[in-house]
Order: C-alpha cells, then sequence, then structure tokens
C-alpha cells in the first residue's frame, strides 16, 4: 500500500510545473517521505529491499530538484546530504542508465552550489570523492560534472567572459543550472564591482556595462544605485573612492602643517640661541 503511494506521488511530483510546485510539492514530498518511513526506507541499510532503496532515491531526487527550482539552496543541501548514502549502498549511479538515477545531475547541481558560495576546498573535496568512485574517464564524459568543472577552471583562471559564456542557456547542462549560474554571475559582479569602486574615481557606463556583464546602461544604473553609486553624464562616479581621495588630502595637509609648525618652532630656537 505505502509502495504503491510513494509511486503515485513520485509519478506526480513529475508533472509539476511552474506556480504548482510551489503549493502542491512540499506537502506531496512530506507524504512521501512518511510513506518511505512505513516502508522503513527513508534511512537505507543492507536489509533495505532495493526497489524500496530506488523509491526512496526516486523520491529525494525529486525533492532536491524541486528545492532548486524553488531556489532553496537549505532544502537542496539537506536532500543531497540524505542521498548519499542511498548512492552509497545502491553503487554508482555513472554504472547505471540516467532513466534510473538523477545522481550525475544532483551532484553537479551541489558542486555549482559550492562554486557559488566560494567554497572551492568543499568543491575538491566532492570532485575527488567522485574521481574515486567513478572514474575519471566516465567523469569526463558527463555534462553535468563538466560543467561545474569548466566554471571552477575558468574561476581560477580570472577568465570571467568564459564563466559568462557558461551560463547562457545554450550552454547549460539542464533547467535548474541556471538558479545557480545566475548566482554565480552576481557574485563575480560583486567581485568586480569592489576592484573598481577601489581602483577607479569613476568610469563610463558604456565600460561599467560591458565589465558587469550587464544587459544594458539602464541596468548599470540600476546597478550603481544598489551600491550606492553616483551615475550622472554618462558616467559611474564611486563615493567610496572621492571619500578615501578627500581623507588622504587631509592627512596630506594636517602632515605638511605639522612640518611647517616644526620648522617654524626650530627657527625660533634658531633665533634664541643667536
Amino acid at each position: 500500500m505505502a509502495e504503491n503511494e510513494v509511486k503515485q506521488i513520485a509519478s506526480k511530483l513529475e508533472s509539476l510545473r511552474g506556480s504548482q510546485l510551489s503549493s502542491q510539492a512540499p506537502p506531496l514530498l512530506s507524504r512521501a517521505k512518511l510513506a518511505l518511513l512505513r516502508l522503513n526506507a527513508l534511512v537505507p541499510s543492507e536489509e533495505t529491499h532495493k526497489s524500496h532503496l530506488h523509491l526512496a532515491t526516486t523520491i529525494l531526487e525529486l525533492g532536491a530538484l524541486i528545492s532548486i527550482r524553488l531556489r532553496d539552496t537549505e532544502s537542496f543541501t539537506r536532500y543531497y546530504q540524505q542521498l548519499q548514502p542511498f548512492y552509497a549502498i545502491e553503487g554508482s549511479a555513472w554504472s547505471r542508465s540516467h532513466a534510473q538515477s538523477n545522481q550525475s545531475k544532483v551532484t553537479g547541481l551541489y558542486l555549482l552550489l559550492l562554486l557559488s558560495v566560494g567554497d572551492y576546498a568543499g568543491f575538491h573535496t566532492v570532485l575527488e570523492g567522485l574521481e574515486m568512485s567513478a572514474g575519471n574517464e566516465k567523469l569526463e564524459k558527463d555534462q553535468f560534472i563538466q560543467y561545474p568543472v569548466r566554471l571552477e577552471q575558468a574561476l581560477m583562471e580570472g577568465s570571467y567572459d568564459k564563466v559568462w559564456g557558461e551560463t547562457k542557456g545554450e550552454h547549460l547542462p539542464s533547467d535548474e543550472y541556471a538558479v545557480f549560474s545566475e548566482v554565480l554571475i552576481n557574485t563575480i559582479r560583486s567581485e568586480i564591482a569592489s576592484c573598481s569602486e577601489r581602483a577607479y574615481p569613476s568610469l563610463p557606463i558604456a565600460n561599467a556595462k560591458n565589465l558587469l556583464f550587464l544587459d544594458s546602461e539602464g541596468a548599470v544604473v540600476q546597478f550603481a544605485q544598489s551600491r550606492g553609486w553616483v551615475a550622472k553624464d554618462g558616467r559611474i562616479y564611486f563615493p567610496q573612492q572621492e571619500e578615501e581621495m578627500l581623507a588622504a588630502e587631509k592627512d596630506v595637509m594636517s602632515a605638511s602643517g605639522m612640518v611647517i609648525e616644526n620648522t617654524l618652532g626650530y627657527a625660533r630656537k634658531l633665533e634664541t640661541i643667536v
């Protein structure tokens, strides 16, 4: 009975689209996990029936992918962690057909999440584990794994234009990858913005558009306002840079005043000696 219920819920979850995800998916996933508990399959063991293991893996993978579509990274991370003992018991998904498991897709998404938050150590730890379990040859043919690997290489090289190119729709291995790709671009944009406001007093809006990978000058102005920059006369001005320059000028003036005062005092002492 519980097994049939899980199968029906899995079928329903796979059919959900758009607004149905946020309204129907969470209660359906809760029902499925309760049914798996009744089957003693939510926590896997060597004694768990193989068909129940497969059902649990399917539900947890659907939960992970739905969490991505709902932009709930915390929920996605929990599902990814719950899936690890199932993958360990069932064996590597790279030795099974894609129709049987979404391990490759879910793992690639997790690698992309690690990149988007700058956790490079965690990224390489996961990747090394995959290399040991699946082998380099299989991983090199896996589009879901190679996508974050290419992005990480481009980031290490500082080739942000390559990263930007990889995040275009035609390069994404699946729709779910667009979520983290967008987060990654926003992170890179923020880093470039921080460097720019320290390096320049101002920039032409047209140059800032290309530098920040924005689609229009209007988007540049909007981004500038969110950073507290000033957009006027076709340029972006960085108030922080101006404040630092003014502070530096004040320091110079203050230091110059001290030098002059010390010099005059020294001159007065000489007159007294003479």
